[in-house]
C-alpha cells in the first residue's frame, strides 16, 4: 500500500471511530508503531487529526475533510445511494445540487438518462463535469469556493440559488439526527445548502450511515423539511425509526461490493 493510501485510510478509521491508537492502527496496516507516528505527525500538520496520548482524534478544526480523502471512503454505499436517488426525480425538470461526494456519484448518473433537464448548483466539480453534456442545461452559482468541497459558499452565492425554482433539490450534509435535523461543519456552507433547501418543491438528502446521529456544528434544515433520505444499511434501526418519526421518508439501500 502506498504512503498516500495508508493516510486516506488512517483519515477514515479516526473520523469513523473518533480516535484511534498507535498500537491498533500498526496492526491494521501492518507497518510499524513508529511510521504511524510519522503519518500521524504529517496529518496533524495538514489539520485532518489531532495526535493524543498514543493515538490521535479528528482535528477540531477541520471536521470537513478534503473532497480528496472523501471520494474513496464508503464508495460502494455512495453509488447504491446515487441509484436510489435517480430514481426520485424521473419527472423533475430542474434540479438542484449541493457539493459532496453521495452527491457527486448521483450526479454522473444523470446523463444516463437520457433526458434533457436543468440542474442548478454550487458545486464547481458537478457543473464542469456535466456541462460536457450537451442535453444538460447547467447554472452555476460563484463566490469563495472552498478546497474542502468545491462548493461556492457567500452571500453571492446565496442570492444566486434564491433567484431559482427548483422542483428536487438533492443534498449532502455532515450529519442527520432526529432533534437536530441536518448539519455541516461549515457554518458559511450549510447557509447555502439551506437556501437551496427552502427553494425546492421536494428535498431528498444523500447520506452514507456514518452520518446518521452525527451533529455537525452549522444547521442546514430540519427533519420535518425533509421529503427523502436516502442511506445504506450501517445505519442502525432504532436511528431511522427516530427520522420516520419525524415525517421522513427514510430509503435504505445494500452497497454492491463490485461497485466500489
Amino acid at each position: 500500500m502506498q504512503r498516500r493510501q495508508r493516510l486516506n485510510q488512517i483519515v477514515s478509521v479516526v473520523v469513523d471511530h473518533g480516535s484511534a491508537d498507535v498500537r491498533g492502527l500498526a496492526e491494521l496496516f501492518d507497518v510499524s508503531a513508529a511510521t504511524i507516528r510519522r503519518d500521524l505527525e504529517t496529518l496533524e500538520e495538514q489539520k485532518l487529526v489531532t495526535r493524543t496520548h498514543g493515538g490521535a482524534r479528528p482535528h477540531e478544526a477541520f471536521n470537513d475533510l478534503p473532497l480528496g480523502y472523501k471520494t474513496s471512503h464508503n464508495l460502494a454505499e455512495k453509488r447504491a445511494i446515487a441509484r436510489a436517488a435517480l430514481e426520485r426525480v424521473r419527472d423533475a425538470r430542474v434540479i438542484g445540487m449541493t457539493g459532496g461526494t453521495t452527491v457527486s456519484e448521483f450526479a454522473r448518473l444523470l446523463p444516463n438518462t437520457g433526458r434533457g433537464v436543468t440542474v442548478v448548483t454550487n458545486a464547481l466539480n458537478i457543473a464542469i463535469e456535466l456541462v460536457q453534456n450537451a442535453s444538460l442545461r447547467v447554472f452555476a452559482a460563484g463566490g469563495e469556493v472552498r478546497s474542502s468541497s468545491q462548493e461556492a459558499v457567500g452571500p453571492s452565492a446565496e442570492s444566486f440559488l434564491a433567484d431559482y425554482n427548483i422542483d428536487v433539490a438533492v443534498i449532502g450534509v455532515d450529519g442527520v439526527d432526529a432533534s437536530a435535523g441536518c448539519t455541516n461543519y461549515d457554518p458559511v456552507g450549510a447557509r447555502v445548502n439551506g437556501v437551496l433547501s427552502r427553494r425546492a418543491r421536494v428535498v431528498v438528502v444523500l447520506v452514507d450511515s456514518t452520518k446518521i446521529g452525527r451533529v455537525a456544528l452549522a444547521p442546514v434544515c430540519a427533519m420535518e423539511d425533509v421529503d427523502v433520505l436516502i442511506t445504506d444499511s450501517g445505519a442502525s434501526s432504532e436511528s431511522l425509526a427516530e427520522l420516520r418519526d419525524r415525517g421522513c421518508e427514510v430509503v435504505v439501500v445494500e452497497a454492491d461490493a463490485a461497485a466500489a
